[in-house]
């Protein structure tokens, strides 16, 4: 999915590592197959036919999460923001009425997009997904302190450390993360536009990111990310209002815009 992928492995013999990190790419090869929009996937297809038939469990239980965030967020997590996004990254008019996360539809028979045009994007909560999904490779070969990077970072069995880096490269703070996931999201990390002066997370409310950085842990790295992603463009009260929903996610680190 465009990221670099890291996993470190700590007190285990060379046999479960070999055995885990086979596991992890085979893993790491089916969420490609899955949510990819740089190769083909489950979610291309999706996007070029605007229907997809008989979408795997995985995909219909990643759009139900993306599903929950977007009805706490009030919105500002939509994964349909796809044709918005390649607007703005190429300059041309934004056109609101390609959105509609909320009336898709997402039945184990079929995933549709209700209007043509539309396109979703996972690339605000797959990476967390799939660093939710290595864990769970890494537990079932009994590995019990493992470190995953996917963009993402999930810590299991020791208190890693863990940074939280601004945009320009500074350090804001450093975290211990023991059975904890930390997603963090800094809108002009990317910039987009022709002159590369847009901000690669946009609103799909309509308007601008209120904070330059956000960064949330919680149990899951999947619900970071979505979290920390629509962070960027919500007030404070709508922020503490999200996080309510998700009791186990807090904010570890946020600087305004």
């Amino acid at each position: 999915m465009g990221a670099d992928v890291t996993l470190r492995v700590d007190g285990a013999d060379y046999g479960q590592a070999h055995d885990f990190f086979r596991a992890a790419e085979r893993g790491l090869k089916g969420i490609e197959e899955r949510y990819s929009l740089y190769r083909p996937s489950e979610l291309t297809q999706l996007n070029a036919r605007g229907r997809l038939a008989h979408p795997s469990d995985d995909m219909q239980a990643l759009l139900a999460l993306a599903r929950r965030v977007h009805g706490v967020t009030g919105g500002a997590f939509d994964p349909s923001l796809q044709p918005l996004w390649q607007a703005v990254r190429t300059g041309l008019p934004p056109d609101p009425a390609l959105l509609g996360f909320a009336e898709m539809t997402i039945a184990p028979d079929e995933i549709r997009l209700p209007r043509p045009g539309m396109a979703l994007t996972l690339n605000g909560i797959a990476q967390g997904w799939a660093a939710d999904r290595l864990a769970d490779v890494a537990a079932g070969h009994g590995l019990t302190s493992v470190l995953i990077d996917t963009g993402e970072i999930v810590g299991t069995g020791r208190d890693w450390q863990a940074g939280i880096a601004a945009a320009d490269g500074r350090l804001v703070r450093q975290i211990r993360l023991n059975g904890r996931a930390l997603a963090t999201s800094a809108p002009m990390g990317t910039r987009i536009g022709p002159a590369f002066d847009s901000s690669h997370i946009l609103d799909p409310r309509g308007g601008q990111a209120r904070w330059s950085l956000v960064s949330v842990s919680a149990d899951s790295a999947a619900v970071a990310d979505a979290l920390s992603t629509a962070a960027c463009v919500m007030d404070r009260g709508e922020l503490d209002a999200a996080l309510a929903a998700f009791p186990d996610a807090r904010i570890e680190a946020i600087e305004a815009a």
